[in-house]
């Protein structure tokens, strides 16, 4: 097929497919991130779509204007509820790592976080990167790729429904974001509020020992043989939960 062959309905499609591409890739863990480049993000969204363009048989209605509109922001919104899916688990990891970092004493040793271009804690930034690598170790990102293509055999363009159903099914995804992080943060957390009673108590007992000085390292010393011991158990939770995104995402799709 040459350009001149492309016809004003297939264009349509094609407008259609991209937008719900692009924006999954905006959305998407890894592929989305802000320190990715703009035309990597773009080659990429193009190259699906064109690769997908073949394989998606279907005419689009004759439209006037507003629901032209609206189907494309169903496009967007479409993308956008399934690369968002996949950054609540990282949000978690990320709210653990803060609240290790503050039992630990790193309450203000923030390093710059490019991707979301905001101060974050160091341990989190350390959690952050570590189930970075563990969503690529376990393909996590080939469920998205595949949820792309898989979303254009549920849901036709046009055909997106937003419904009490998927809201719902929205907040119970959501709240794994605080799942996530009670699981991973838990034990360490605890083993730094018992160090801190310990503190408090030889603080009561002992009053010429300086607990601040004393304290602040020992802290230090506890969290991190905390992350080096509780590293296996992370990459497990972590590992299940982004092999279960297939289901996750599949559910979604229905809902759509």
């Amino acid at each position: 097929m040459t350009i001149s062959q492309i016809t004003s309905e297939q264009l349509e499609l094609f407008i259609f497919i991209l937008l719900r591409v692009s924006a999954m890739v905006i959305t998407i863990p890894i592929f989305g991130n802000r320190n990715v480049p703009v035309r990597a993000k773009g080659g990429l969204s193009l190259m699906i779509a064109f690769l997908l363009f073949p394989f998606i048989e279907f005419q689009l209605p004759p439209l006037e204007i507003l629901p032209l509109i609206l189907g494309m922001v169903g496009e967007v919104i479409i993308g956008v509820i399934i690369g968002l899916a996949g950054r609540l688990a990282f949000a978690g990891v990320q709210i653990a790592g803060q609240l290790i970092g503050f039992q630990m004493g790193f309450a203000v040793v923030n390093v710059f976080d490019p991707i979301t271009s905001e101060q974050v804690s160091i341990i989190a930034q350390l959690w952050y990167l570590i189930a970075m690598l563990i969503f690529l170790a376990v393909d996590g990102h080939h469920v998205f790729l595949y949820a792309i293509a898989e979303s254009y055999r549920i849901i036709f363009p046009l055909d997106f429904h937003f419904s009490a159903e998927l809201m719902q099914s929205i907040v119970e995804i959501s709240k794994d974001i605080f799942i996530i992080a009670v699981k991973i943060g838990v034990p360490i957390i605890t083993a730094l509020l018992m160090t801190s009673i310990g503190f408090g108590l030889i603080a009561r007992t002992v009053p010429q020992i300086n607990i601040l000085i004393v304290g602040f390292p020992l802290k230090i010393a506890i969290g991190l043989i905390g992350i080096g011991l509780t590293l296996p158990i992370f990459t497990k939770i972590m590992s299940r939960i982004f092999l279960n995104y297939g289901d996750k995402l599949n559910v979604l799709l229905h809902l759509m």
